[in-house]
């Protein structure tokens, strides 16, 4: 059967757009590549945030510093899988059984309370994409969260994600969380400070300018009881 002009337009512009499709994919596989063993400078996440804060404060900027595996705390490793990603050591990047968790929790609420996404997947959020909530941008999470997965292991994961979370307004990382908040280094957090910085983790901002939160101080004492329970890399 052979195709009008219409049908070969629409046959050439398909094949172009599943091109672009798969160069967009490869670039992302390219820093995901580099990321295994180089250290990510600034995410889009970050990127996103400096340029608000620069807005807001010109000559503002963000506090970040990165460290190495070894120079973060065990406690804020642990803290960080009770409260974000229980299973992180036995999934392959994706916890179906978290998500369909979250979505019979927020069912019963009637309201978005929880999202059910692994530390592999927000890390691959904030490393190249938007916040923005759209099933595209959703799907292209998941395919970048197991190429993080299948290249990475799970402690160049953690390291990754400790270094790039957001913890307040302008702080990035567990060092510069660590000294924001108590004035000391990310290797020396004790299991009380590592919870209560792993109850932030959700609403950073929030937790910045509201630091006598019941609900936080009350979810702080619940993540230290689980803490001994976590498993790190």
């Amino acid at each position: 059967m052979k195709l009008g002009w219409a049908g070969r337009w629409l046959w050439r512009l398909a094949l172009l757009a599943g091109a672009a499709v798969a160069l967009l994919q490869l670039w992302y596989l390219g820093w995901v590549v580099a990321y295994r063993w180089i250290d990510p400078g600034e995410t889009a996440f970050m990127s996103r945030e400096r340029a608000r804060i620069e807005k807001l404060r010109p000559g503002g900027g963000l506090k970040h510093l990165w460290v190495d595996y070894g120079a973060i705390s065990p406690n804020l490793k642990r803290a960080v899988i009770a409260a974000e990603d229980a299973r992180f050591i036995e999934h392959e990047g994706v916890d179906w059984e978290a998500i369909q968790k979250a979505l019979e929790d927020n069912r019963r609420r009637g309201r978005p309370a929880r999202g059910g996404s692994t530390i592999s997947q927000q890390l691959a959020k904030n490393l190249f994409l938007s916040s923005e909530r759209s099933y595209l941008r959703k799907g292209q999470e998941l395919v970048i969260t197991y190429m993080i997965e299948a290249l990475w292991g799970k402690r160049r994961i953690l390291e990754v994600y400790l270094n790039v979370a957001e913890w307040g307004d302008g702080v990035f990382g567990a060092e510069a969380a660590a000294r924001h908040y108590f004035r000391t280094s990310a290797s020396r957090l004790g299991a009380e400070e590592s919870a209560r910085l792993a109850v932030m983790l959700p609403r950073p901002k929030f937790y910045d300018r509201n630091r006598g939160s019941e609900y936080l101080a009350r979810r702080t004492a619940t993540i230290l009881r689980y803490m001994g329970d976590a498993s790190i890399p």
